[in-house]
């Protein structure tokens, strides 16, 4: 069973990062995990570049990264933050509410600052809040419930037959 010090963290490059997130090119929305405790956080970042798939059509006079995606790298970042516990690694996550603020336009050539931090993890279930930054300015932030559905469903009640 692996382990990870729970007191200094852990770093995670672009290739290391994927062990403990299921998303894959072109949906990976990270590049780089600078620090992670296991179960309480996780920071790092996304590099943008106008090779990105996504700037050509949003908007080809005036690119920037979509909404969805901004929300989408703060839920892979608290999704990291879970699946470095214990017994969580290559674990799959889905969403189950998020109530995002955007606060200014994420363009090419910036660095996507992302920090999460877990509020709170039972029955599969975790609460959390993101930030993301560019040029040390907040871009967005985010509450946000996902889940380890594998886990979550020892928690349900049984189904019905035919339900």
């Amino acid at each position: 069973m692996e382990t990870i010090e729970q007191s200094e963290g852990l770093s995670l490059n672009c290739m290391e990062l994927q062990a403990y997130q299921p998303n894959r090119y072109p949906f990976l929305m990270i590049d780089h995990v600078d620090q992670v405790i296991p179960g309480r956080s996780a920071r790092g970042y996304k590099n943008l570049t106008m090779n990105e798939w996504y700037f050509p059509v949003h908007f080809p006079d005036g690119p920037n990264m979509p909404g969805a995606l901004q929300l989408e790298a703060l839920a892979q970042m608290l999704t990291v933050a879970i699946t470095t516990l214990p017994g969580l690694k290559g674990k799959v996550t889905h969403a189950l509410q998020h109530t995002v603020r955007y606060r200014k336009e994420v363009v090419p050539g910036k660095k996507f600052e992302i920090e999460t931090e877990v509020l709170s993890w039972r029955r599969g279930i975790c609460k959390g809040r993101g930030v993301a930054r560019v040029d040390g300015e907040i871009a967005c932030e985010a509450d946000m419930m996902i889940t380890i559905p594998e886990i979550l469903e020892q928690f349900l009640p049984p189904r019905k037959a035919g339900a």
